[in-house]
C-alpha cells in the first residue's frame, strides 16, 4: 500500500505551478515537503486532496486512482489544514459526529477513540462549545482530533505546529508516530524542522514547482553543501538566492 505521485503537473487556470512531480510514500513512512512560500507545497496538497484537477500525471493511493475512484480515494485521506476550517453553527460534538458519518465509522469504537483524543488535547469538557468560543490553537486541536479520529490510511498535514502550545506539539508528534507504527502514511509541509524531524525522516525539497531532492536531512545538507553548523535557515536563503537569479 502506498501513495504514488507520477508526473504530476498542475496549477490554476492552465498555468502550471507544480511540474512533473514524482514521489511515493510507503506504509509506515512520513514525507516532509519543504520549500519557500510559493514553491508549490499547498498546490501539491490541493491536488492530492482532489481540490484541483491535474493538468497531467496520476495520483494513486492503495491502488485507487483519484481521477477514476474519487470517493473511495478520499475516504482513505484525512487532512489537517494550516488554517482551521470549522462550521460556525456546529458544536465540537457535532463536528466529531460529522466526521464519523463522513468516514462511516462504527459509533461506539469511534467515540472511544474520540474521548481519548479529546482528553489528550484538553477538549473533553468542551463538546457543547461552538467554534466562536475557541482560540486559534483550540480550533487547530479540533482539526487534529477530527483527522486522527477518521483513522485514514493517509494523513495530509499542512503546517501543523502554528498556534499550538508545546504540550499540543508533543501530543501531535506522538500521534503521528503511533499512526506510522500502524502502517499509515503521512505527508507534512512545515518550516519547523526541529519539531518535524522527531517524526519525519524523509523530506522532499520543492523549489519553483519542481522537486530538487528527496532524502534525509543529512542528505539534503550534503546536496546543498551545508555545514553541520549551518541551520536550515541557510537552505531557505540559498533557495531564495536561486530564485532571484532566474
Amino acid at each position: 500500500m502506498s501513495l504514488k505521485i507520477t508526473n504530476l503537473t498542475g496549477g490554476y487556470t492552465g498555468i502550471p505551478v507544480i511540474k512533473n512531480l514524482n514521489f511515493s510514500i510507503e506504509e509506515g513512512q512520513a514525507l516532509g515537503l519543504i520549500g519557500l512560500n510559493g514553491a508549490g507545497k499547498s498546490t501539491t496538497i490541493k491536488h492530492i486532496l482532489g481540490l484541483l484537477r491535474p493538468q497531467a500525471g496520476k495520483i494513486e493511493l492503495a491502488g485507487l486512482s483519484l481521477a477514476e475512484q474519487p470517493t473511495e480515494f478520499k475516504r482513505q485521506v484525512a487532512y489537517i489544514p494550516e488554517t482551521p476550517i470549522l462550521y460556525p453553527e456546529l458544536t465540537l460534538k457535532e463536528h466529531l459526529e460529522l466526521t464519523m458519518l463522513s468516514y462511516d465509522l462504527p459509533t461506539e469504537a469511534a467515540w472511544e477513540r474520540a474521548r481519548r483524543l479529546l482528553k489528550m488535547f484538553r477538549l473533553d469538557d468542551k463538546l457543547d462549545w461552538l467554534p466562536i468560543h475557541f482560540s486559534k490553537g483550540m480550533k487547530q486541536k479540533v482539526m487534529i482530533v477530527s483527522a486522527f479520529l477518521a483513522d485514514a490510511q493517509l494523513l495530509v498535514i499542512d503546517e501543523p505546529f502554528t498556534g499550538l502550545d508545546p504540550l499540543a506539539v508533543t501530543n501531535l508528534l506522538d500521534l503521528i508516530k503511533e499512526a506510522l507504527s500502524q502502517g499509515k502514511m503521512v505527508l507534512m509541509t512545515t518550516h519547523v524542522l526541529a519539531d518535524a524531524q522527531q517524526a519525519v525522516s524523509q523530506y522532499a525539497v520543492l523549489n519553483r514547482g519542481t522537486i530538487e531532492i528527496i532524502g534525509s536531512l543529512s542528505e539534503i545538507r550534503q546536496h546543498y553543501g551545508l555545514k553541520d553548523s549551518d541551520s536550515f535557515d541557510r537552505l531557505y536563503q540559498m533557495l531564495y538566492q536561486e530564485e532571484q537569479h532566474e
